[in-house]
C-alpha cells in the first residue's frame, strides 16, 4: 500500500491507537512499519507529523513513545438494542471519534471491560460481523442494553457533535 494510497486522519489516528494500546511502552518503527505494509522511512516521516500536529512523542534508541496525546476522552452512558448498534458506532466514527473500549457494570462482576479502539466504519463493520456471526455477543447484552464507551477525539468540539447526535438518536442513556 502506497503512502498517496493512505487517508493520513485514518493513518494518524490507528498509530495513536497503538502508542495507547502500548501505554507508556516504546513502540518501534518496525512494528509500525509492519503493522501498515509501508517502509520504515514513512513510520520515521508519519511520526514527525505526528509531532507537527501537537503530539509529544519521544524517539529512543528502543523505539517511540507518546509522552501525551492531545486527544480528548469522554465516556458516554447508553442504551440501545442490537440493532442500532452498528449505527451508534458508525455515528462516532463518522464524526471523528475513536471508540476506545465498551464496559458495563455487572450486579456480581462489577466493571467488565473490553478494548475496541474502532475508528472506521471499515472497523465498524468488521465487529458487527463478528457479532452476527455468533462467534461472541454484545457486552451490553448482559446489562439489558446499558453499557458505557470511552471516545476519544482530536477536541471537545467533537466530542460534543457526537453527544448531541446520539441524543438526537436517542441513544444516550439517562444518568439517575
Amino acid at each position: 500500500m502506497g503512502r498517496h494510497q493512505c487517508n493520513w486522519y485514518v493513518v494518524s489516528r490507528f498509530i495513536c491507537s497503538k502508542f495507547t494500546e502500548k501505554s507508556n511502552k516504546t513502540i518501534t518503527g518496525s512494528e509500525l512499519s509492519k503493522e501498515f505494509g509501508v517502509s520504515r522511512q514513512i513510520i520515521v516521516q508519519d511520526i514527525t507529523m505526528l509531532k507537527g500536529s501537537g503530539y509529544d512523542i519521544l524517539s529512543t534508541h528502543n523505539g517511540y513513545i507518546i509522552q501525551k496525546s492531545p486527544l480528548k476522552v469522554r465516556v458516554f452512558k447508553l442504551h440501545h438494542t442490537t440493532e442500532q448498534t452498528e449505527d451508534e458506532l458508525n455515528t462516532i466514527v463518522d464524526l471523528g471519534g475513536t471508540v476506545v473500549d465498551v464496559f458495563v457494570w455487572h450486579k456480581v462482576y462489577g466493571k467488565v471491560v473490553a478494548p475496541l479502539n474502532i475508528f472506521s466504519r471499515l472497523h465498524v463493520k468488521q465487529f458487527i460481523e463478528g457479532v452476527r456471526s455468533g462467534k461472541s455477543s454484545e457486552l451490553m447484552n448482559i446489562t439489558g442494553g446499558y453499557h458505557y464507551h470511552t471516545v476519544r477525539a482530536e477536541s471537545e468540539k467533537i466530542l460534543d457533535s457526537i453527544e448531541n447526535a446520539l441524543e438526537n438518536k436517542g441513544l444516550i442513556a439517562p444518568i439517575i
